[in-house]
């Protein structure tokens, strides 16, 4: 039995009043950071604020059905660890280089607390509509559903992926990744270049999963405002896959990181190595990646050709004359720093 009726605020899904939940929350964050300079707030306010709309939500619907309960905590449990780590990495490493062109320039840095206002939102929704009035005016179905059984289980799956992934580059950073040229290819990372972005989009898939349950049952009518409402949340994992696809994941680390080692030099081979044997996402034993045909990883294998490192059009050449002057390199049997115009595969 529920302890009491949804509370209705503002509108029947709970929009309007998480996204001012979510703006107030963010602007106090924005005001911390920009005034006194700091950044080890900024990854913790975007985390926690879904850990609030969680428990915000979930307490206005007064509901006790099991699947608005799960679906809840999986979003803060994700949520609560990855502002947790991220808190833990960010109060070792003293500063965030992301704002160092922004952190004295009040829109610019405004930009990056109303970007994450959004995201925020817009990940959360599947969880916010899932407790919302409107769905839980219709009878839900019983919980234990195939559907979600297996979410729970693809939860599971890849928020360990994603937690063990950053435990593994975090480990790495601090000890062999000092040393220069060093390649993380060990643990989850021999098998993608970005598991714990991988991790991430599942555990998003996941909860998408379970939150259309009651719709995908029949239990919520097709054609009914909550049916589509619920569907509709899908707009949170497409901005998280995107985002990280994108805007602020691979696209910033694949090709900048493979032109910065070869420009410097050191440690080349082993990464030209790395990037031929190792997919971009999916997890997958190297020798499998490695033999696939370039159209194939290029396509369904999301090596899309803009993440794609080409020495001859992308490298600056006076910075890699430089750094082997530097180094006393010659460079002239090609290992070290590859000069084929053909694209790494």
């Amino acid at each position: 039995m529920p302890t009491h009726a949804p509370v209705h605020v503002l509108d029947d899904y709970y929009l309007a009043i998480t996204l001012l939940i979510t703006v107030a929350y963010q602007l106090i964050g924005f005001g911390f950071a920009f005034t006194f300079k700091f950044d080890k707030l900024t990854d913790f306010m975007g985390g926690t604020n879904f850990v609030l709309l969680g428990i915000i939500t979930l307490a206005l619907s007064g509901t006790t059905n099991a699947r608005q309960i799960v679906t809840s905590l999986m979003l803060m449990l994700w949520a609560a660890r990855l502002s947790a780590f991220l808190l833990f990495r960010i109060l070792k490493t003293g500063k965030d280089d992301r704002f160092d062109d922004k952190r004295d320039k009040f829109f610019p840095f405004l930009g990056f607390w109303v970007f994450q206002m959004f995201w925020v939102w817009t990940v959360s929704m599947p969880v916010v509509i899932l407790n919302s009035p409107n769905v839980l005016q219709y009878r839900q179905p019983s919980f234990g559903k195939a559907t979600d059984i297996f979410a729970i289980i693809w939860f599971a799956l890849h928020f360990g992926l994603e937690a063990l992934s950053d435990v593994q580059k975090y480990r790495f950073k601090q000890g062999a990744g000092k040393q220069p040229g060093a390649v993380n290819n060990k643990g989850f990372w021999k098998y993608s270049r970005h598991p714990n972005y991988f991790g991430e989009i599942m555990v998003q898939l996941a909860i998408y999963i379970i939150a259309i349950t009651p719709a995908s049952y029949g239990a919520v009518p097709s054609g009914s405002g909550a049916y589509a409402a619920l569907y509709a949340s899908i707009v949170g994992f497409t901005f998280l896959t995107t985002l990280l696809l994108f805007v602020s994941g691979l696209t910033l680390q694949e090709r900048p990181g493979a032109k910065k080692r070869y420009e410097k030099g050191t440690g080349w081979h082993d990464y030209e190595k790395y990037l031929q044997e190792t997919s971009i996402l999916f997890p997958m034993p190297p020798a499998i990646w490695r033999n696939l045909p370039v159209i194939v990883k290029r396509t369904v294998g999301l090596e899309f050709p803009l993440y794609v490192f080409d020495p001859a059009k992308h490298a600056d050449q006076d910075a890699v004359k430089q750094n082997r002057a530097e180094q006393g390199q010659s460079g002239s049997d090609g290992t070290q720093h590859r000069q084929s115009t053909e694209p790494l595969n």
